[in-house]
């Protein structure tokens, strides 16, 4: 009875094999629900379901990070670290007096300097009883850049001023080298020198400042403090045509790249690895950076370059007018004058080439040769360029009416030999008048005493503080001689056409100021007439 041995083998083998075939049935429908389940949560992916996305590309570090880099590696090489040595001779202990030192930004010295040992030597000599000290050398440090592969460098005027040695260490090396100084200009604080090496040196091309931008970027290279020898600092240019920080032919480039003490003389690059401008001075509260660099433009470096390898001086034209930047440009004077722009003439100095063109104070120069004259580098860049006996064609406006004239140009030192500036000094004269202004006739004893009896007018011997004549600029000892075209030869005379004007009227006063000596301004002050306090 029961099962064979055989059957109940048959059956174990079967239902091994049934058990099997369930576990894989099983896993089977795992792997399908997984799947399913999978597909159905990637669909909800927005990377899964954005077909029509454009993948982001993470952009190439490289090609950002070495643009400034290869610029620096074109014009590193050229830019040079100048050492000045300058006699001083010393009166008494701690005073020092330089036979010639330079300007800001040139900075202190480098790790080694021994002037830190001066105020101990002043003591030890002054407790002892030895004697003060003999003439001894003061060193400072600078920057420049070479432009010519002969060895002539560019830089700062106030880098080699009066110094009695120059010495030039080329980038990477440690050896210096002496310097001839080729020529100076001290009214654009430039200098070349130029040192022998005896083979070809790298030089940096310099380029057109003229297409700068405000905005555009710009890499300054230098050696600030004398021993960061190679520095490079990137910054915009923050403006252009800046003429109110310098002289009279110094019109800056303004840049926020850090510019240092011992940076003068060094180059302001721009990103087409060319010199735009040279580094030259900086304004600040302390003693270094802080995001306000000036660099002159290349194109004024390269004019001046030019005359000094070529005559070892700059010598600049002029017809022989003045005039104030911020009085000959006054919008009320050129419409009282009948100008649409251009710049009044103060002065037409005697015998210069205006005055025999038949120029006069007054006038209002509205172009040289046919262009425009908005403002006074307008009306002095182009004469100032202008070879000396050549010719220059202007145009001018005098009693409203247009005119032209052709002048030679004479040589600017010539015409105008150092002077000092000496204003009136006169006594006061108790007579009150309108605008804060006290004035009193020429013809008496009093004004004849300050020299003025050979001119027409009144004399002003007061200006009240914080009054509409103040405000626009008159100062005492001026010589008022005509209001708003209106001649005045006494008081009752200036009374007269001062009632006549009325609150929010524009009034043109024309007066004469003494500049020294018997030397005389012709000066247009002018404003709107102020309504009468309460």
């Amino acid at each position: 009875m029961g099962m064979q041995l055989s059957e109940i083998a048959a059956w174990a083998r079967n239902r091994k094999i049934l058990a099997t075939l369930l576990l894989t049935v099983t896993l089977a429908i795992g792997i399908v629900i997984g799947t399913v389940a999978s597909g159905r949560v990637g669909a909800s992916h927005p990377a899964a379901a954005g077909t029509d996305a454009t993948p982001l590309v993470i952009p190439d570090p490289v090609q950002l990070s070495s643009a400034f880099a290869s610029i620096v590696t074109k014009v590193q090489p050229a830019v040079v670290n100048i050492s000045t040595t300058q006699v001083i001779e010393r009166r008494g202990p701690g005073k020092a007096v330089p036979r010639g030192r330079g300007q800001m930004p040139q900075g202190p010295q480098g790790p080694g300097d021994d002037q830190d040992q001066q105020p101990f030597q002043d003591f030890f000599n002054r407790f002892f009883d030895f004697p003060d000290q003999g003439p001894t050398a003061e060193r400072s440090l600078g920057s420049g850049v070479i432009v010519d592969k002969k060895g002539y460098i560019l830089t700062n005027n106030h880098v080699v001023d009066q110094a009695t040695k120059v010495q030039v260490t080329l980038n990477g090396e440690q050896t210096p080298y002496t310097a001839k100084v080729i020529g100076t200009d001290e009214e654009t604080d430039l200098a070349v020198i130029k040192i022998e090496v005896g083979h070809d040196l790298p030089a940096a091309k310099l380029g057109n400042s003229d297409a700068v931008q405000v905005g555009d970027w710009a890499l300054a290279i230098g050696n600030p403090f004398g021993f960061l020898q190679g520095s490079v600092t990137a910054g915009i240019i923050s403006a252009k045509d800046r003429g109110n920080v310098g002289q009279q032919f110094q019109r800056f480039l303004q840049t926020d790249a850090a510019i240092n003490p011992g940076n003068s003389g060094g180059p302001l690059v721009n990103m087409s690895g060319q010199v735009v401008g040279i580094n030259t001075a900086i304004i600040t509260g302390g003693h270094g950076n802080e995001g306000v660099g000036f660099a002159l433009p290349s194109n004024t470096a390269i004019g001046v370059y030019n005359q000094l390898i070529a005559n070892g001086k700059v010598t600049r034209g002029s017809i022989g007018v003045s005039f104030t930047e911020t009085q000959g440009s006054n919008p009320i004077v050129l419409k009282e004058l009948g100008a649409p722009y251009g710049i009044v003439l103060q002065r037409v100095e005697s015998g210069s080439p205006a005055e025999k063109a038949g120029l006069q104070s007054g006038d209002v120069i509205t172009s040289v040769n046919g262009k425009p004259v908005h403002t006074g580098s307008d009306l002095v860049n182009p004469i100032a360029s202008t070879a000396v006996g050549g010719s220059i064609r202007v145009t001018y406006v005098r009693d409203k009416k247009e005119h032209e004239a052709s002048l030679t140009v004479a040589d600017r030192t010539k015409i105008f030999p150092d002077r000092t500036a000496n204003g009136g000094n006169n006594e006061n004269g108790p007579t009150p008048v309108e605008f804060g202004l006290r004035v009193e006739d020429l013809g008496t004893d009093r004004a004849r005493r300050a020299g003025f009896e050979d001119m027409k007018g009144v004399l002003v011997t007061e200006v009240d503080p914080a009054s509409f004549a103040e405000d626009i600029g008159f100062v005492r000892g001026d010589v008022i001689t005509e209001v708003n075209h209106s001649v005045v030869s006494s008081v009752s005379e200036y009374k007269r056409v001062v009632a006549g004007l009325k609150p929010g009227q524009d009034v043109l006063f024309k007066i004469r100021r003494r500049t020294g000596g018997d030397q005389f301004d012709t000066v247009f002050l002018a404003g709107v007439v102020p309504a009468p306090e309460k």
